[in-house]
């Protein structure tokens, strides 16, 4: 009898994803996510207008769906939310004018940063490689040395 309900749950939690994962979305609606998933919720904080609760992202969605139904382009909706929130509502930011800083800024810092180190550890490898000569030991510190070499060991 245990068997019976072990096999039936098993049956049940392999059944419904597979299910789930049948229903067929409309084109325009899997349109409306990926557009919804790349711009930014003007009122939150870094969340796409398709995961924000907020009256302004469902507006916004909302808007994105008249948009695609009305047969317009995925870039010209962008466009559409760019001309009234500049570059601000990609949540990617564009590689064009000064967002180049953005995208290859931290590269640049990074190979500066490398350089000034080899730079550095070159002039600090130079300098101990710098050795100065040795004083000559004459009879005076030979003798100087024996005897307190003497006097430590009694």
């Amino acid at each position: 009898m245990g068997r019976f309900f072990l096999l039936f749950f098993l049956l049940l939690t392999t059944i419904s994803p597979l299910k789930a994962a049948s229903l067929d979305e409309e084109p325009s609606e899997a349109m409306v996510r990926v557009i919804a998933k790349d711009l930014r919720c003007a009122v939150c904080q870094n969340q796409s207008v398709y995961e924000s609760n907020s009256d302004l992202a469902k507006d916004m969605l909302e808007i994105i769906r008249e948009k695609v139904n009305a047969g317009d382009s995925e870039a010209a909706i962008r466009d559409y939310f760019f001309q009234r929130y500049g570059d601000y509502i990609y949540l990617e930011p564009t590689k064009k004018g000064m967002n180049l800083l953005l995208w290859f800024g931290p590269l640049a810092g990074l190979l500066i940063g490398g350089l000034a180190l080899m730079a550095a550890f070159k002039k600090w490898h130079k300098k101990s490689a710098e050795v100065k000569p040795k004083a000559e030991i004459n009879e005076d510190m030979q003798d100087r040395i024996a005897k307190e070499l003497k006097d430590i060991e009694v």
